[in-house]
């Protein structure tokens, strides 16, 4: 099979991604569909043939209506996607619960849950196809990090390196919640499908998401403390199911086994300023949230999808005036990315702090608040678009 990645430079690229995860592909997609003659290089870690992210990640992740249209809108949208029609939010032990429907927004679905190793294959079959109308693009996976940060002026330097929490340096406002997730899968009986539970419990947040095997199977995401997920893990599948039931407390159908049990810690990682010279930072190399909203990487899309449209009218420009155009975008499209991220990561980082207590106050508050949700249908439809598109 003909080996369809470049393994050394050849020239000065116009752009440059570091990072070749959902966002950085779907960035240089978006780059390359704009201007097919773009010079533009991607650095990957892997080739396909050793890529772990395509080979073995099952979680699932929860892709919002804008999200899909966006993917679609680029040819890599041929997903086992179950769709969410309802979203049911309440309070363990505590009053106080909002349900989000699909008829509510006029929309055929709330959003979707897709592998995340599906996702990210379909994203890297695009960009494969798309090499025989751009002939200036280069998929790079053995250069350096070093070879990305030593471009000239005139090359946009994109980070779209991401990683989990636990897995990154500091950034300009980091956080850890002392939570950990465990997510897997559970077997189920007699549960309606695509309805997402969200559920709030003195530990933290439980959610129960469609799967894509169907009925009888459910994304399930746990947050609690790490020494609680430790002991969660190590659970035989009977007593895991008996306490699963037991923080749920809802009766929505029967848990019979689970699977593929694993976990990660939980925390926020900001960078302030996405923008530095000729460098921009996407995605989770840009902002690391909690998974309460599932909006991690339907933000980080929203970036990519904006810094392409900035950046589109760069490069044809004379090479003598690219570099002042460049600092322009990047200016314009910062300013842009503003309000739809501090919206983002002001609502997942206050979900996490105040579902995640137990303090009677709080506890008060909070169901009072998802109780006007309820009763309050514009407030509800506000924050379920925020959600799905983002301020725009």
């Amino acid at each position: 099979m003909e080996n369809t990645f470049n393994t050394h430079h050849r020239h000065t690229p116009n752009i440059a991604i570091l990072g070749a995860g959902p966002i950085g592909l779907a960035c240089a997609i978006l780059l390359l569909e704009r201007n097919p003659d773009l010079h533009l290089d991607l650095f990957d870690k892997f080739p396909e043939s050793n890529d772990p992210i395509t080979q073995g990640d099952e979680r699932g992740i929860a892709i919002s209506e804008g999200s899909k249209q966006l993917l679609d809108s680029i040819g890599a949208w041929h997903l086992e996607a179950p769709a969410i029609h309802e979203v049911h939010i309440s309070q363990r032990h505590h009053f106080g619960q909002t349900v989000i429907r699909r008829n509510e927004l006029g929309k055929d679905a709330l959003g979707y849950i897709v592998r995340y190793k599906d996702i990210h294959l379909q994203l890297r079959l695009r960009l494969k196809a798309l090499r025989a109308t751009s002939p200036h693009f280069n998929w790079q996976f053995s250069s350096t990090r070093r070879d990305f940060l030593e471009m000239p002026d005139t090359t946009c330097c994109i980070h779209a390196e991401g990683g989990l929490f636990h897995e990154q340096t500091a950034k300009d406002r980091r956080s850890d919640y002392d939570q950990s997730a465990l997510i897997g899968w559970v077997e189920t009986k007699s549960i309606a499908e695509n309805i997402a539970w969200e559920r709030f419990t003195a530990e933290g947040p439980l959610a129960l998401l469609p799967h894509h095997l169907g009925k009888n199977a459910r994304n399930l995401v746990w947050c609690a403390s790490p020494s609680r997920i430790e002991e969660l893990k190590q659970l035989g599948s009977a007593e895991f199911l008996l306490a699963l039931r037991e923080a749920f407390g809802l009766p929505v159908g029967e848990f019979l086994q689970i699977h593929d049990r694993r976990s990660y810690p939980l925390g926020l990682n900001i960078r302030e300023r996405i923008i530095d010279q000729h460098h921009v930072w996407i995605g989770n190399a840009a902002q690391t949230l909690h998974p309460v909203a599932g909006q991690g990487l339907n933000l980080g899309l929203r970036d990519a999808a904006t810094l392409s449209q900035c950046l589109g009218p760069v490069y044809l420009h004379p090479l003598e005036k690219q570099a002042a155009h460049l600092a322009i975008a990047l200016a314009h499209y910062a300013k842009l990315r503003e309000k739809d991220r501090r919206a983002t990561i002001r609502l997942t980082d206050l979900m996490a702090r105040v579902f995640a207590t137990d303090l009677a106050p709080v506890v008060i508050a909070r169901g009072m608040a998802l109780s006007m949700l309820q009763w309050l249908p514009p407030v509800k439809s506000a924050i379920a678009k925020q959600m799905m598109f983002g301020q725009r």
